[in-house]
């Protein structure tokens, strides 16, 4: 089952099982449709809308919105699209142990993280962050994420 959310821009897959491991790639904000990265809080479905509503973003306020909807609205969508790639595997996010987070600027972490709480209300997955300012796929993408997901058969 594919739903067509933030598939790979290149000849990659998505994600590939190995044992009781699935790895993904890096999932880049990219709308399937527009094949375009994400820059705003219109391009997420209303329920997202509502859940950022709930930790401070989508204010409705233009100056406030308008510097945070990037990184916050990338940042729910690649963790939305690595949460269906666990759900296709037959996991959930529980069952990500490691995330590696790629930033085109550092300044964006707090966004993310506030982001990624709603993704794992307790304890997130063993994390590493990095700042890659040269190579992100295309100068509007600000997060890249991978995971790895444990799954026992």
């Amino acid at each position: 089952m594919s739903t067509g959310m933030g598939q790979p821009m290149a000849n990659y897959a998505s994600a590939r099982r190995a044992g009781d491991f699935v790895f993904a790639s890096g999932v880049v904000a990219v709308d399937p449709v527009r094949k375009a990265v994400v820059q705003g809080y219109d391009e997420l479905p209303p329920h997202a809308l509502q859940a950022l509503r709930g930790i401070g973003y989508v204010t409705g306020q233009m100056t406030v919105d308008i510097y945070e909807a990037p990184a916050v609205a990338q940042s729910w969508f690649v963790l939305e699209r690595i949460r269906q790639l666990a759900a296709e595997h037959g996991g959930s996010m529980t069952d990500v142990i490691k995330l590696v987070q790629y930033f085109r600027d550092l300044r964006h972490y707090p966004f993310y993280n506030r982001v990624r709480g709603l993704f794992y209300p307790g304890e997130p997955p063993a994390s590493t962050v990095v700042e890659v300012s040269r190579f992100m796929p295309g100068d509007g993408a600000l997060i890249e994420v991978e995971a790895t997901i444990y799954l026992p058969r």
